[in-house]
């Protein structure tokens, strides 16, 4: 199934509301910013839970599109939100992505 390709300013959040902030080592494959993929990243901010969401773990990335030898994400990629003890909390929920790159 192909998706839309997430960037750094891809807009994620925890089933909870946190925002996810993306940070991303990838400095040359671009849709409009740089591309995100399964080895970056991604920190949860501002989850209102007794135990927040504090990170992203990517379970299914794309699997024919790599950045760098790493594969990279889409809106069909799945995701799980962790707390501080990596204890899962629910799936990542991609808001809105570029809509120029597609891929799976």
């Amino acid at each position: 199934m192909a998706g839309h390709s997430l960037t750094i300013a891809s807009s994620l959040q925890c089933p909870h509301g946190g925002t996810v902030v993306i940070t991303s080592t990838n400095t040359r494959v671009r849709a409009g910013a740089p591309m995100a993929t399964a080895m970056d990243v991604f920190l949860i901010v501002g989850c209102p839970v007794s135990s927040p969401c504090v990170s992203v773990r990517w379970l299914v990335p794309d699997m024919r599109v790599k950045v760098n030898g790493i594969p990279t994400l889409s809106r069909t990629s799945l995701g799980l939100c962790l707390n501080g003890l990596q204890i899962p909390q629910g799936v990542v929920v991609i808001l809105n992505t570029q809509t120029k790159v597609q891929s799976q």
